[in-house]
């Protein structure tokens, strides 16, 4: 039977799935909620000091479906973070682990570039007890005048040195979360981990237009006739998610490097950073997405959008199909195959060189088949010489 326990930064979970800050996680209530159903960790919404600038307009959702399902494939969003003051989500996160003391309860914090700030709110928010911090360096609308979210995450400058504060006050693990909005999403990573965070999380929404109706002429999500561009997620992401958090293990863990699989099957290249965890994000809705995760390097995986389409009872499901597919394979623990499927990755010049040896020891393997004198014919392989002969 497979063990779905997660170790990761100290915290363990009893399955590798959170729920990723969002809706979601926006107060105790639902957070008690996720917890009794059995998810394995909670980031809660995004929190700040003053919560008094947060004013969320509707609608602020728009969804792509299939033409003949109708099933949802792409989630936008222009929600921005909790609107609820900092000292109730202070006396909430106090209720949630005196009564769930073994539930992993994470901090999504997001502050202005200002020190004071963030010390302030990593010290009084791992007053109450959370497990965890995650730093919201992500949010691609909302208050990019104030410097926050994907406007600093963008900076590796900035982020750094905002890491570096939060780092020098946490004393719980700390993880970054990375905006997709990057040219290479390792840059900001390595700066998030070099200030001493404990781990990434990745990826929070694409930057996007949802659509424009062609009745209004409107582009979608419509308030009062105008939108922004806004956060996209959901089943659609997913190979972009892959793709990125295949990049940050890869950095982090070690890779191939262009190189053949060495002869043990392990990675050639030591990673910057081997020490250090992926939250992984984007698109999961299933057991098996969540194991295409943890192949590439995660150690946990989030579920956001998945839960606002299927409710929080989606956990178990998940569960019982990421164990099938451990037994399947034989994999006792997440950690036997955490990373397995990172050595597959190469350089274009490699895979072409690799079907070329292969050509040419195919078509070796055609010519010891050709008869060259009578006494070489065969009964048993005579079709085969045969084919070959006519093939060359």
């Amino acid at each position: 039977m497979a063990d779905l326990t997660v170790h990761v930064d100290g915290m363990t979970l009893p399955n590798p799935f959170v729920i990723g800050s969002g809706p979601p996680g926006t107060n105790a209530n639902v957070i008690g909620k996720a917890f009794d159903e059995g998810w394995g960790g909670v980031v809660a919404k995004t929190i700040s000091l003053d919560a008094s600038k947060v004013i969320n307009v509707a609608p602020r959702y728009a969804r792509l479906r299939t033409s003949e399902s109708r099933e949802i494939y792409g989630w936008q969003n222009i929600e921005l973070i909790s609107d609820r003051p900092f000292d109730v989500w202070l006396d909430e996160f106090r209720q949630l682990k005196d009564k769930y003391p073994d539930g992993c309860l994470i901090a999504s914090i997001m502050e202005e570039y200002n020190k004071d700030a963030w010390v302030e709110i990593v010290e009084r928010t791992q007053a109450t007890g959370v497990d965890a911090f995650e730093l919201n360096f992500s949010c691609p609308h909302g208050l990019p005048e104030r410097k926050m979210g994907a406007a600093m995450g963008q900076d590796c400058d900035i982020l750094s040195e905002v890491c570096g504060w939060v780092n020098e006050v946490a004393t719980i693990p700390v993880w970054a979360k990375m905006t997709p909005n990057v040219t290479h999403i390792e840059d900001p990573a390595r700066a998030a981990l070099a200030a001493g965070c404990e781990g990434v999380s990745a990826i929070n929404t694409i930057l996007s237009t949802m659509g424009v109706d062609l009745e209004t002429l409107r582009p979608e999500p419509t308030v009062e006739g105008y939108t922004v561009p806004g956060g996209y997620s959901c089943t659609a992401v997913r190979p972009i998610a892959l793709r990125m958090v295949m990049e940050l293990a890869t950095m982090m863990h070690g890779g191939n490097s262009g190189q053949p699989i060495q002869p043990d099957g392990r990675v050639a290249v030591r990673g910057e950073f081997p020490d250090r965890s992926i939250s992984a994000i984007g698109g999961v809705e299933t057991g098996e997405d969540a194991a295409q995760f943890i192949l590439l390097g995660a150690s946990t995986v989030q579920v956001c959008t998945g839960v606002m389409k299927h409710g929080y009872a989606m956990v178990k499901p998940m569960c019982d199909q990421l164990s099938a597919f451990m037994d399947k394979h034989g994999f006792k623990t997440i950690e036997e195959f955490r990373g397995h499927s990172l050595r597959y990755f190469t350089t274009h010049a490699e895979l072409v060189r690799l079907q070329r040896e292969a050509k040419e020891a195919a078509q070796a393997e055609r010519r010891r088949k050709m008869v060259v004198e009578d006494a070489q014919w065969s009964g048993d392989d005579f079709v085969d010489q045969s084919d070959a002969l006519s093939r060359g």
